[in-house]
Parts: structure tokens; sequence; C-alpha cells
């Protein structure tokens, strides 16, 4: 299932769990809330504005849950999350493809020098999941394309 990038939600938040969170843990955490604001478990006297809330609030839980009680969603959702927050904090110095990058057979990376003299490496167990590489010495981010 190919995860979509949508205008972000934070799924945590929702469940109110963190990244660091077991499987076992989410899951926890999505019964909990599920048993809360499923429609069924509703009182009969609730406002209708409530109702419709809570039920929102319960569609919500639910994609939450689909994201990240799935591991490949959740890998996905996280790595995104990362990259997202990269380009928020640090300074993108450029754009390039990983073939402008010199291979390392040894190390089994992908190397670019930095203008500050550092190095960005993509190891090839990451090149299908890293877009976004820091520099090993300073504060610069390279896109790979």
């Amino acid at each position: 299932m190919a995860f979509e990038r949508i205008t972000q939600k934070d799924w945590y938040k929702i469940l109110g769990a963190k990244p660091s969170d077991s499987p076992a843990e989410l899951k926890r955490k999505y019964q909990k809330l599920a048993l809360l604001y499923h429609p069924d478990k509703q009182k009969a006297d609730v406002p209708a504005g409530e109702v419709e809330e809570r039920v929102q609030r319960f569609i919500e839980i639910d994609q939450a849950w689909k994201i990240l009680g799935n591991e490949e969603t959740k890998k996905e959702y996280d790595l995104q999350q990362r990259e997202d927050n990269l380009t928020k904090e640090w300074p993108l110095h450029t754009q390039i493809y990983l073939e402008e990058m010199s291979w390392n057979e040894d190390e089994q990376c992908y190397t670019l020098s930095c203008r500050c003299g550092g190095n960005y490496t993509v190891f090839k167990s990451e090149t299908k999941d890293v877009s976004l590489v820091c520099c090993d010495t300073c504060s610069l981010v390279v896109e790979i394309l």
C-alpha cells in the first residue's frame, strides 16, 4: 500500500503516542481511543453537533491506526516526518542525482564532498528510502532526486 503525502496530520498526536512507542503500545492506545469514540458506544442523550465531532474524531483515530499500525506505512510516515523536519531546520544546499555522487565499493555507499570539507553519505541499503542527506560536518543538506 503506497503512502500518499497528504496535508500532514500528526498521527502520533491523534493517538496520544510517540514515535518511540512499541507496536503493542500503539495498538493499546488506538484500542482505548477507538472504544471511547466509537459511534456505537455513544450515549443517546449526546447533542447532534457533539455526535458529529466524535464521529470525526473516531475516523481520525482509525486513519492514524491504519498508518501507524502497519509496519510499512509507519516506516514511510516516519521517514516523511523526518524529511519534513529536516527541511524546516536545515538549509538545503543543492539538489543532485544519486548518479552524480561517487560510489565507494568497499563501503557500499555513495559520497559527495561538501563545501565545508565534510561528506554527504548514502549507503546502498538506504538509497530507496532517503531523499535528504545531511553533511557529516556542517548543517547543510542535499536533496537526492
